[in-house]
């Protein structure tokens, strides 16, 4: 595949490498936004996203709008259309009805992405993840992006609805390059995956910033935290690159929500310390919010 193009735009070279390093899940509950507090003012964060339905989605856009005359808040929406955890759920933040194939049989979202998938009406689907945006904006959030909470929306009955209001918004969407893959066919079979790299195609002419990898930390372990991220880093080709975690300071409530609290922790305390920021520096990456793509991709759109 040909080198990135943002590379040229950020004026870099086709061998540099380019880094946003991602904090998602932010306001799902009070431990990760007490995180990102934290890594607003002293962590090694360059972007974040929030989960909109989510109960401290309401201080996250209280401390964004209170921060934004002195910081550069870097926070997207996190699309959210599956409520995971088993004894701490959330609703639609649109009204969506209970024949939508939207919410389960208790009113949640789904616990996972198959039913969205394969079950919930587009429309509705766009009813939701508009009124999720909409609400970031209302609440005062310069909102940076668009993500997706466990890749939900990265399927073919989903995925145009997703960058339709992205473009909508003129908010780039996390997205990766246009690119066949044994994994992609396999997920979606050739003639669905050959459309999603089609989609790409455009967006990328369209000057919508996308990625050459989406690497996460891993959340089934949580020790050697920080030889885990140095890996992930060295073996970071020339490209533009996501890293993703899910930071989260320890508290009783995270441990009575989360089974991989300990990961999420990890996650914290790793772009919180000072040895990691020397192998930040060390890896000689440029790293990037959203922010900076954002306003390149508008000021030539417009």
């Amino acid at each position: 595949m040909t080198a990135n193009p943002l590379l040229k735009k950020l004026g870099l070279s086709d061998n540099d490498r380019v880094v946003i390093f991602h904090a998602d899940d932010i306001g799902m509950c009070h431990a990760s936004y007490a995180a990102y507090v934290d890594l607003v003012d002293d962590g090694l964060f360059s972007s974040a996203a929030t989960m909109v339905p989510c109960g401290w989605f309401p201080a996250t856009a209280v401390f964004c709008r209170e921060h934004r005359s002195t910081k550069t808040i870097d926070i997207g929406v996190h699309v959210t259309l599956t409520s995971e955890w088993d004894n701490f759920r959330w609703r639609p933040v649109a009204p969506i009805s209970a024949d939508s194939g939207l919410v389960d049989d208790e009113g949640y979202l789904h616990r996972g992405c198959e039913p969205v998938q394969t079950q919930a009406e587009v429309g509705a689907v766009h009813q939701e993840i508009t009124a999720q945006v909409e609400r970031a904006l209302a609440a005062g959030i310069d909102v940076t992006h668009m993500d997706s909470h466990m890749g939900c929306v990265f399927h073919p009955r989903l995925l145009l609805t997703y960058l339709q209001i992205a473009q909508q918004y003129q908010l780039p969407a996390l997205m990766l390059r246009p690119t066949i893959s044994d994994e992609l066919i396999q997920m979606f079979g050739q003639v669905e995956a050959d459309w999603i790299v089609q989609q790409a195609s455009a967006l990328e002419a369209a000057h919508f910033p996308l990625f050459d990898s989406i690497v996460g930390m891993p959340l089934d372990r949580h020790e050697n935290r920080l030889e885990d991220a140095k890996q992930i880093l060295g073996e970071l080709p020339a490209g533009v690159h996501y890293v993703l975690a899910h930071p989260s300071v320890d508290t009783p409530e995270l441990r009575a929500i989360a089974p991989d609290w300990r990961s999420r922790v990890a996650d914290y305390d790793l772009f919180m310390s000072e040895a990691w920021r020397r192998e930040i520096e060390r890896a000689g990456v440029t790293v990037v919010g959203w922010r900076k793509l954002r306003d390149m991709m508008r000021e030539v759109q417009n």
